[in-house]
């Protein structure tokens, strides 16, 4: 049984690092809710592990990583507990091995692993740093077909990891000389490593982003279609999460790309009028892609480059103080 304070612990690591990904946590159903919560600290404890090490020799990262994975396999005993909470809710949710694993070996790749040649490489990262955290989601959510969901559970994860890249562009390089933009899109677009240190948004790194952005797209309109096979206590507030993370793009666009002076935040009010307009339209229409074509940032399709339908901001507006009251009324 995953024991109060894990739970206790993983709520506070969520609250203080990861907003958005708590705003949308707050709507799920308890039995899930509380699993989350020491889902996400279970991640965020590895990632800091490479996040957070400067100074920390190389093999005294990996050793670390293969001692939380150890304790989260439940192969070695474990007073930490982040640690202890993520192996039983392990066992209780059958979470695959390989999905652990996969996770952890994307966070020893972050120790010496700094950029990527190709999408498809970037991609083999994700498939660990992100991809295998919505497969584990699922699991814990218990769908009625776990394999109809978990393809569309990846192409989600991914699309929130590359809107995470997009977003933190300047903050990666800054913070831990890392750049996930991949070269050959780079290089497609003359835009050298030299320009993005120089925080210089030149048109070709403008052309850069929007491919990427679209690459994201894909894979959210990809991710989205698999909510209708998630429970139905699950689908809204994983919806919302969709919606919250795809809101990046807007900004991104709006600001013309520039990702590289400032990391483009988006505020409380914001966040809190799309949960609105969502609980809105989920009202009228349980459908996740159609109302996701309505409420979010993304086009309708892929290829296109702005959203072809009518925004609704008046409403969203009348509707945000009723959206902060029943999020104050969540636990």
């Amino acid at each position: 049984m995953v024991s109060d304070d894990g739970v206790a612990r993983g709520k506070s690591i969520q609250r203080r690092t990861g907003k958005t990904f708590h705003l949308a946590t707050r709507l799920l159903p308890e039995r899930v809710r509380q699993s989350t919560y020491v889902l996400y600290a279970f991640f965020r404890v590895a990632d800091e592990v490479v996040d957070d090490a400067e100074g920390v020799p190389p093999a005294e990262q990996r050793a670390e990583l293969e001692r939380l994975r150890a304790a989260a396999l439940g192969q070695e005993p474990t007073d930490d507990p982040v640690l202890e909470a993520f192996a039983d809710l392990r066992e209780t949710h059958d979470i695959p091995d390989d999905d652990v694993n996969t996770f952890v070996d994307a966070m020893l790749t972050d120790v010496s692993k700094s950029r990527y040649a190709t999408f498809a490489e970037l991609r083999a990262y994700m498939d660990g740093s992100a991809a295998a955290v919505g497969r584990m989601m699922t699991s814990v959510m218990d769908p009625d077909d776990h394999d109809r969901a978990r393809p569309h559970a990846t192409a989600l994860g991914e699309a929130f990891q590359l809107s995470n890249f997009l977003r933190d562009v300047r903050e990666d390089v800054v913070e831990r000389d890392r750049i996930y933009l991949p070269l050959e899109t780079l290089s497609a677009y003359d835009v050298s490593e030299a320009q993005i240190r120089n925080f210089e948004t030149s048109e070709g790194f403008k052309q850069a982003m929007e491919r990427e952005l679209r690459r994201a797209e894909a894979l959210y309109h990809e991710g989205v279609a698999g909510i209708e096979a998630l429970p139905e206590d699950c689908q809204f507030p994983v919806l919302v999460a969709a919606v919250l993370y795809a809101d990046h793009h807007r900004l991104i666009r709006a600001r013309d790309y520039d990702v590289l002076s400032e990391t483009p935040q988006i505020s409380t009010a914001r966040k809190l009028a799309l949960v609105a307009l969502t609980r809105w339209h989920w009202a009228w229409n349980r459908d996740p892609e159609t109302v996701f074509r309505r409420v979010s940032a993304i086009p309708d399709h892929p290829d296109a480059t702005t959203p072809n339908r009518e925004r609704t901001p008046g409403l969203a507006r009348r509707l945000l103080r009723g959206a902060v009251d029943s999020l104050r009324r969540l636990t």
